[in-house]
């Protein structure tokens, strides 16, 4: 009967985020505390359950409030955008060597996490050009959302951050072995980008004329970008408008860039925890660019409701948890699985959990998959021997590439309005591909042995 609640708990809350019945907030806290009482729990069980489980988050909720602000303020001071105009600038003209730079601008503009930034800042700067050249848009949302999966497995980005408030691990700690893997699957993304543009650069010398190009790949014209017949002039990045001119601090950026190499610095190495290295960045950060207290208070306030968000809905898995955990559905659950599977799979199944990673994006979303699937996968693999670093690796490693390429994802809806592109042509287009190169990057994972 426990395991019965257990599963109608998670399904409940799984089906409700994946149908937008209800906000990641709502369903985490609402339907663990009626399963509760339904059961027999008395309110004081709870309480005890709520408390546990918010002891296991609140560090990683702090992290998330403070490195959102963190990096937020980082963008307003213009820090990013040198980086991302020069790679521009150094890749014009070459279809091989804008699909490269494709990859690393998709990277490095996802370093602050932000999926929606990462967008905003890339997709109107590389979609002209891509037009210019008769390139694909679906080559260049390809291109962007891998590089920025494989950067979204940064500490700060979210899915990391889900994965050590289930865990209870200090989310540098799970960081710092993935390291390696980012480094080689940004090689290996740059690998693939040359092979993508060499095969774009014949479709295009095939097509015989870039507008013929980009009808016969994205099925429209380049006048129905601007109206004008052809492409605009590739622009290093959007206009900012008055008030965002002000922010930017160009001649500090050295400053900036010293700072933010420390963060990163202590971050690895492990000096403090996370949470306390980006309350004191953030603090140096402030000061050091905007001398103004009501200057200060505003660039918190312009980045808090993200920052809020992220951590209101850790705080609530946090509940989640605890009450699934305390009350031992969980590991009701797990009995319960591992009677029905055979034996010889229950020590494999979160290596096959990852290996379909990708595709299971497509129907979960990452509230769903973090907080739903992996607490029980964890449950089921640990009394084999396997233990939770592993588990998440493989599940974490397996689906984050396919991250802007679910439907559930809010900053891909933007990305393909920012690009005029359809979602359906998006999957068909990419899918395959980014779920091999996922394949591949979760095998360089196996072979360092973090599963």
């Amino acid at each position: 009967m426990l395991a019965f609640f257990g599963l109608l708990t998670v399904v409940c809350v799984v089906g409700l985020l994946l149908a937008r019945l209800a906000s990641p907030i709502v369903a985490l806290v609402l339907v663990p505390l009626v399963a509760g009482l339904v059961y027999g729990f008395s309110p004081e069980a709870m309480s005890t359950f709520f408390g546990d489980g918010l002891a296991r988050v609140m560090q990683v909720a702090t992290m998330f409030i403070f490195a959102i602000i963190f990096f937020g303020v980082l963008q307003d001071t213009g820090f990013f955008r040198p980086f991302i105009n020069g790679l521009i600038r150094v890749t014009r003209g070459n279809v091989v060597y804008v699909a490269v730079g494709t990859t690393l601008v998709g990277a490095c503009a996802h370093l602050d996490g932000a999926g929606a930034t990462t967008f905003l800042l890339t997709v109107p700067a590389l979609l002209p050009l891509y037009l210019r050249l008769g390139m694909s848009r679906y080559l260049l949302l390809m291109l962007l959302a891998t590089g920025a999966g494989i950067a979204n497995m940064l500490p700060w980005a979210g899915p990391l951050g889900r994965a050590a408030a289930v865990t209870g691990i200090e989310v540098t700690e799970l960081w710092r072995p993935l390291i390696p893997v980012q480094l080689a699957g940004i090689a290996l993304l740059a690998v693939l980008a040359v092979f993508l543009g060499l095969r774009e650069r014949r479709r295009i010398a095939a097509a015989g004329s870039p507008e013929q190009a980009v009808l016969e790949a994205d099925g429209t014209h380049i006048a129905h970008v601007d109206g004008a017949g052809k492409a605009s002039r590739p622009q290093a990045a959007p206009e900012l408008s008055e008030e965002e001119q002000e922010l930017l601090r160009p001649r500090l950026i050295w400053l900036n860039a010293a700072i933010f190499l420390a963060v990163l610095t202590v971050l690895v190495a492990g000096i403090l925890p996370a949470a306390y290295t980006f309350m004191i960045g953030l603090s140096v950060l402030l000061t050091c660019n905007y001398r103004s207290i009501d200057e200060q208070m505003k660039r918190v306030r312009s980045h808090s409701g993200p920052a809020l968000l992220m951590g209101a809905i850790i705080l609530s898995a946090g509940s989640f948890l605890g009450v699934l955990d305390g009350s031992g559905m969980l590991k009701a659950m797990a009995e319960a699985l591992v009677d029905f599977l055979p034996s010889s799979a229950v020590p494999m199944l979160h290596i096959v959990i990852g290996f379909f990673g990708l595709p299971l994006e497509l129907v979960l979303n990452t509230d769903a998959y973090y907080f739903g699937l992996l607490p029980v996968v964890l449950q089921v693999v640990e009394p084999v021997g396997v233990t939770p670093q592993a588990t998440v690796y493989a599940m974490i490693i397996g689906n984050i590439i396919g991250t802007f390429i679910s439907p559930f994802s809010p900053a891909m809806w933007l990305a393909l309005g920012l690009a005029q592109a359809d979602i359906g042509r998006h999957i068909r287009y990419s899918l395959l591909t980014m779920w091999g190169f996922s394949i591949a990057v979760f095998g360089i994972g196996w072979a360092l042995g973090l599963f």
